[in-house]
């Protein structure tokens, strides 16, 4: 898979990799953005297979149960509970306690449509968890993804999020004008 990956990808779909998955982090979160699309679910699956690195997502707990509960946890996906009396980045915190490796991606927009301002739940689950942060930009104008180095969420949210910001500054989605 990971040789059909990387033809596809790079010969077929002509996108290019700026940076690496650090595939040697065995626990962090991965956010990426934009999110303006579903056609982003699909090229993370075929990036995972790229880098060939299990990288994981969480999703209600309804969701894992039959007769679809086998296929979200062969997709690496895993339960957590997201009611309303239920604290979700504590729950998805305790996630990564149980799990050798668990790369958890999330989209910090919080939608596909266009947003200002991210949502600051992958920030207080990394730190919750005391794990880094991998940013990854899916950039359909250059086509290209651009992978930072895993940094750490510090104790300065403010500083943290105008690195992050600077990262995908100018990234471009699939729907361009939901681009954050």
């Amino acid at each position: 898979m990971h040789k059909f990956a990387k033809f596809i990808y790079f010969n077929v779909m002509k996108w290019s990799m700026n940076g690496e998955f650090p595939a040697h982090v065995k626990k962090c979160v991965v956010a990426v953005i934009p999110h303006t699309s579903w056609w982003d679910f699909p090229l993370g699956i075929i990036l995972r297979n790229v880098w060939n690195v299990k990288i994981n997502f969480v999703g209600k707990k309804s969701l894992f149960k039959p007769p679809f509960g086998w296929y979200f946890r062969w997709m690496g996906g895993a339960p957590v509970d997201r009611s309303k009396n239920s604290d979700t980045v504590t729950a998805t915190a305790e996630v990564f306690k149980t799990r050798e490796t668990f790369r958890l991606t999330l989209a910090p927009e919080g939608t596909r449509k266009k947003v200002t301002t991210l949502k600051s739940g992958f920030y207080y689950i990394a730190k919750k968890a005391e794990v880094p942060i991998v940013l990854i930009a899916f950039d359909f104008g250059k086509k290209e993804v651009k992978v930072s180095q895993p940094l750490w969420p510090t104790d300065d949210k403010e500083a943290d999020f105008n690195t992050y910001k600077a990262f995908f500054e100018g990234v471009k989605g699939r729907v361009p004008e939901y681009s954050f």
